[in-house]
């Protein structure tokens, strides 16, 4: 079993983004490429075993401070093994202060027959603060005539402000996997689900990264118009997924 730690932080000096805080332990490293003209900073993480397996652990940490403009993304899609019992941990704390915005959006998470995943994560804004994010969990790779029938999935995603929440979301799979992903009321057969979460951002720089979403959309009524169109959605395949991003 391992126990891998990210920690990130991001402030803004001079009107740059700068990383001001690294902290990582294996199996997590990462990366700083450079960005084009015009781009965020960015940061992608790495996970050097290849894969996860029963009772691993990871947490992640991203902080970015007052008028920070990052994008944090991971190498390759993430696998969870197959468990003969203990839990797949993943933890991402994710911590955007007053102006600031984030776009964390990593590839998908495939989960081979068996596995057992828990992933939680947290997002705090801040004041004005603007944050775009996602996952992709891929049911069994179907190309190889794999599926996800058996094992246990726990995907939460919270949204607070001011330590209150303001927004969650759960994907929970136990039990009749095969019997919930085929009902069409819950996944009507899917092969993978996205989830994403888009939050206001009173910079207008920050929204133009965004197409405009429409001014009859339900989600517009949305408390403190904090959020706008989160949505979980599922298809045959993750790339069928419409992953474009929608943000106020």
């Amino acid at each position: 079993m391992s126990a891998g730690v990210a920690e990130i932080g991001f402030g803004q000096q001079d009107g740059v983004t700068r990383l001001t805080h690294l902290y990582q332990r294996d199996p997590l490293r990462v990366l700083f490429p450079t960005p084009d003209a015009g781009d965020p900073a960015l940061a992608v993480i790495v996970t050097t075993s290849g894969g996860l397996v029963a009772g691993d652990r990871l947490d992640v940490a991203v902080r970015l401070a007052p008028g920070a403009v990052a994008h944090v993304t991971a190498s390759a899609a993430e696998k969870i093994y197959r468990s003969i019992g203990p839990t797949t941990m993943i933890h991402q704390s994710l911590a955007i202060a007053a102006g600031a915005a984030l776009e964390f959006l990593p590839p998908e998470t495939i989960l081979f027959d068996g596995a057992r995943l828990r992933r939680e994560t947290v997002i705090e804004l801040g004041p004005g603060a603007g944050f775009l994010g996602g996952d992709i969990v891929v049911l069994g790779r179907r190309a190889r005539g794999e599926r996800f029938t058996n094992g246990f999935l726990r995907e939460v995603w919270e949204v607070r402000r001011g330590g209150k929440l303001v927004w969650g979301d759960a994907l929970h799979l136990e039990d009749d996997i095969v019997g919930i992903i085929e009902d069409p009321a819950c996944l009507d057969g899917a092969a993978a689900a996205f989830s994403r979460t888009p939050a206001q951002s009173s910079a207008p720089s920050h929204r133009a990264r965004c197409a405009p979403a429409s001014p009859r959309s339900p989600a517009s009524s949305l408390p403190g118009g904090l959020l706008r169109m989160p949505r979980r959605c599922a298809g045959p395949t993750s790339i069928s997924l419409p992953i474009s991003a929608v943000q106020q």
